[in-house]
């Protein structure tokens, strides 16, 4: 593991951790997306970008024809119910979505960006019904994250297991 992936791997760990001491405290998207994409860095604000846009074109919207624009050919996915390579990719969302209208912000609820050297995390709200009273809802983080290659996504990593 390189450092900058232990750092960031320690970082989304300490994060996690704060939450489920304060898990009484929703989840709640950043206003501002735009604002997450900036960067002192040129190279981290240009990879937030490359990922931001896949999220919204590739993967919101479905346009799996724009997938190569973002992609590696050799793409490799660490979630368990998606085969790697950029074309597994796309066959698999061809199959489960359809494409929709690209919206100029992402639709999920967004709550940061970080980027480290070739990595982007973006992290979500996500709304479950709470297991011990169905009638209440708690919410959660999860996380994405992205390793960038000459430009492009080359790797992804997400807390998903097998259903």
């Amino acid at each position: 593991m390189n450092i900058s992936l232990a750092r960031l791997v320690v970082a989304v760990s300490l994060v996690a951790l704060a939450s489920a001491a304060l898990a009484q405290v929703a989840v709640v998207a950043a206003p501002d997306q735009e604002k997450l994409l900036t960067s002192a860095d040129p190279k981290l604000a240009a990879n937030k970008r490359l990922v931001y846009d896949f999220w919204r074109e590739v993967f919101e919207g479905a346009h799996m024809e724009l997938a190569d624009k973002y992609m590696a050919e050799s793409y490799v996915q660490h979630n368990p119910n998606v085969a790697t390579g950029r074309a597994a990719f796309v066959d698999f969302f061809q199959r489960v979505r359809k494409p929709a209208a690209i919206e100029a912000r992402i639709k999920a609820p967004l709550v940061a960006i970080v980027a480290e050297g070739d990595l982007v995390v973006m992290s979500f709200s996500r709304e479950h019904a709470d297991p011990k009273d169905a009638t209440q809802k708690y919410t959660t983080t999860w996380f994405d994250m992205f390793r960038i290659e000459n430009g492009k996504i080359a790797e992804h990593w997400d807390p998903a297991v097998k259903p």
